[in-house]
C-alpha cells in the first residue's frame, strides 16, 4: 500500500508573518519530499451574530480572495508547483491544529492581522504550538520587534 504524500501545512491569513511562512515551508518542502498546503482560515465574527444576519458567503469570498492574493505575494502569478490550498470554515487554532494532524510540519506565523503589538506569539500561534501533533514552525519577520528589545528591559 502506497503512503499518502506529504505534507507541510502552512497557517495563511495574508500578513507579512504568513507570507514568509509560506516561503520558508516552500524552501523546506523539498528536504521534507513534502507538498506545501495553505490553508486559510474564516468565521463569521460571533460578536455581530446577533445585530447583523451572516452572509457566509461574502465572508468565504473574501477569505478564498486573501488566500488567493497571500499566494500571490509569496509566489508570484504562477501557480506554484506543490502547493495546494484550503479555506476551512472555523476559528484558526482549532482548525490549523486539525488540518495538520497527519502533516510532517505546520509553519505559522508569530503574528497575524489580529492581536495585541508586544506580544511574542499570537493566540493562533501559541495554541499551534501548545496543541499540534507535528512539529510547529513559528516564522518571525524582521518587524523591529526583535529580541534585543527583551534583553534591553531584562537587563534594566
Amino acid at each position: 500500500m502506497e503512503s499518502p504524500e506529504a505534507k507541510i501545512v502552512v497557517g495563511v491569513d495574508g500578513s507579512d508573518c504568513s507570507i514568509q511562512a509560506l516561503h520558508l515551508a516552500a524552501r523546506m518542502a523539498p528536504a521534507l519530499d513534502a507538498r506545501v498546503h495553505a490553508v486559510a482560515c474564516w468565521d463569521f465574527p460571533k460578536m455581530y451574530a446577533d445585530y447583523i444576519p451572516p452572509d457566509l458567503d461574502a465572508f468565504e469570498a473574501s477569505a478564498g480572495n486573501a488566500l488567493t492574493a497571500a499566494l500571490g505575494r509569496a509566489f508570484g502569478p504562477e501557480p506554484a508547483v506543490n502547493v495546494s490550498q484550503e479555506l476551512i470554515r472555523g476559528p484558526a487554532p482549532a482548525k490549523l491544529v486539525e488540518a495538520s494532524a497527519d502533516a510532517v510540519m505546520l509553519v505559522v506565523g508569530r503574528r497575524g492581522h489580529g492581536g495585541f503589538m508586544g506580544l511574542h506569539l499570537g493566540s493562533v500561534s501559541s495554541a499551534c504550538v501548545s496543541h499540534a501533533s507535528c512539529p510547529v514552525l513559528v516564522v518571525h519577520t524582521d518587524d523591529g520587534h526583535r529580541a534585543d528589545h527583551f534583553w534591553k528591559r531584562s537587563k534594566g
